[in-house]
């Protein structure tokens, strides 16, 4: 019989009350995995009321207390962490080795809440007045929620939840329905560590969850990543209810390539950026814009390289990229590809069609490039989350500048260059919040801010680093005098 996931609810795992479920499926077996309940707002309230009920005494635990459950919890995912990796790959489709790296960056946030009883301080300035003292307290706030996507499923949640509790907040997570397997094991392992009952809850399901907790009176705040079309609804639905909102939302990065730079490791590190989790990630980058005469040499070795790329099943060790999450998906990115050949653009290597021996069925699509991409099509504005990268031609510098401003994304964009002054300006004028030089992927550690401009990000304080520290907090002003 397949499993049916439970909810993990004030301490206990728990079967939900709704009847609805979907299949968890492998993108590249076609295998059911198990089945995911879509919660109700019944789940959800039971969800939010044993966090709410929690926090009075959580917020009273010492912050030293609070932070040694941490050392606790990353000890158990060094235990698990091939586990958790092979996980990761049979539910979202990705590589074993992009699997690992994506459960070591979510230990790295882990790690990051070490911090927070130093960080979480405030400041105070004797004398304000006469024998008038002033100071800042910071306090945690109430019972925060995430609503998390598919294709980071273990590290992202933990962007937040670890940092959220350590604060002496608690917390209620909702996962992707696609890819709930990886969170079940991080539930598992919080179980593990024995926290209180209530500090963290897990509910699983869709829209109907995701309103719920959006409109619940007592969260206080809501953290998403996703795509930007659903991030501005998210934004928009929990700032009407009163509530803190980081949305980190879809992108269209540029990598800018100086006729200067190395072009061998360029190739290298925007292959990586391309085509890592098969393009299904807000740090892709999608759009190559090459600047100078190197056009010729530098396609060459582009070329050369992605034909040689291996795709297939995340769980071979020679796999190189995976597969795309859902045939929804995959069809919307042929989608893409061919409307990118009715806009006039040429294909220089065609993914469609693909198919790996053995997963005949499964949800592939082949490394895709893109020639003679014009600046008005929807192959250079649009966020395709697939591996397809779209090539473009600049004159100069300060028009690469342009056609990467001229986006409405601001994630992430990167330059390749040996030449300091363009490194400097690139990052000065650019309007992306994470820029990459000679990097593919800019993708900032635990300890600094994940930015984003633009339609990436709604909010005010972004995901990790201080930021994070900021978000889930707020300071207490208090005045005395004692005569």
């Amino acid at each position: 019989m397949t499993e049916r996931v439970q909810n993990y609810i004030n301490g206990e795992w728990v079967v939900p009350t709704t009847e609805k479920y979907t299949p968890v499926v492998n993108p590249a077996s076609q295998e059911i995995l198990a089945e995911c309940p879509d919660s109700n707002r019944n789940d959800v309230d039971a969800a939010v009321k044993a966090a709410s009920d929690a926090f009075v005494e959580w917020r009273r635990t010492p912050i030293l207390s609070r932070a040694r459950y941490m050392h606790r919890y990353k000890e158990a995912c060094e235990e698990r962490f091939e586990e958790i990796s092979s996980t990761v790959v049979i539910e979202s489709g990705k590589t074993i080795d992009e699997a690992r790296g994506e459960v070591r960056r979510a230990i790295e946030s882990i790690e990051f809440a070490f911090s927070v009883p130093s960080m979480m301080t405030g400041f105070k300035t004797e004398d304000i007045a006469s024998g008038i003292d002033e100071t800042a307290e910071r306090q945690p706030i109430g019972v925060f929620a995430a609503i998390t996507p598919f294709n980071f499923p273990f590290m992202v949640p933990l962007w937040f939840l670890p940092t959220a509790i350590t604060c002496g907040n608690t917390y209620v997570l909702k996962s992707s329905p696609q890819t709930p397997l990886s969170m079940k094991i991080a539930f598992e392992m919080l179980d593990d560590i024995g926290l209180p009952e209530g500090v963290v809850n897990l509910v699983n399901g869709g829209v109907e969850s995701a309103n719920a907790l959006m409109e619940h009176p007592d969260v206080v705040g809501i953290s998403f990543v996703g795509s930007s079309k659903v991030g501005k609804i998210i934004y928009e639905t929990s700032a009407r209810h009163g509530k803190r909102v980081q949305v980190q939302g879809g992108a269209k990065n540029y990598l800018v390539v100086m006729d200067d730079c190395n072009i061998d490791a360029a190739v290298l590190n925007i292959l990586g950026s391309a085509y890592g989790c098969a393009g299904q990630r807000c740090l892709a980058g999608s759009v190559v814009v090459i600047v100078g005469d190197i056009y010729d040499q530098f396609m060459g070795k582009l070329l050369e390289k992605t034909k040689n790329l291996i795709t297939g099943y995340g769980l071979d060790d020679s796999t190189q990229m995976g597969a795309i999450i859902s045939s929804a998906s995959r069809d919307r990115v042929l989608g893409m590809i061919d409307q990118g050949l009715s806009e006039g653009a040429t294909l220089a290597i065609d993914g469609r069609g693909f198919k790996v021996e053995g997963y005949e069925n499964g949800n592939f699509i082949g490394p895709t490039i893109f020639e003679n991409v014009a600046k008005e099509t929807t192959l250079a504005k649009e966020e395709v989350f697939g591996p397809v990268l779209s090539i473009m031609t600049a004159s100069s510098f300060d028009e690469a500048v342009e056609m990467v401003n001229a986006s409405n994304y601001g994630n992430a964009a990167s330059i390749f260059t040996n030449n300091g002054g363009y490194a400097r300006e690139f990052k000065y004028q650019v309007n992306a919040g994470n820029i990459g030089i000679n990097i593919g992927v800019a993708a900032p550690s635990a300890s600094f801010p994940f930015g984003g401009m633009k339609d990436s990000f709604f909010g005010d304080t972004h995901g990790q680093g201080p930021d994070s520290i900021h978000f889930f907090t707020d300071h207490k002003v208090v005045i005395e005098r004692w005569p």
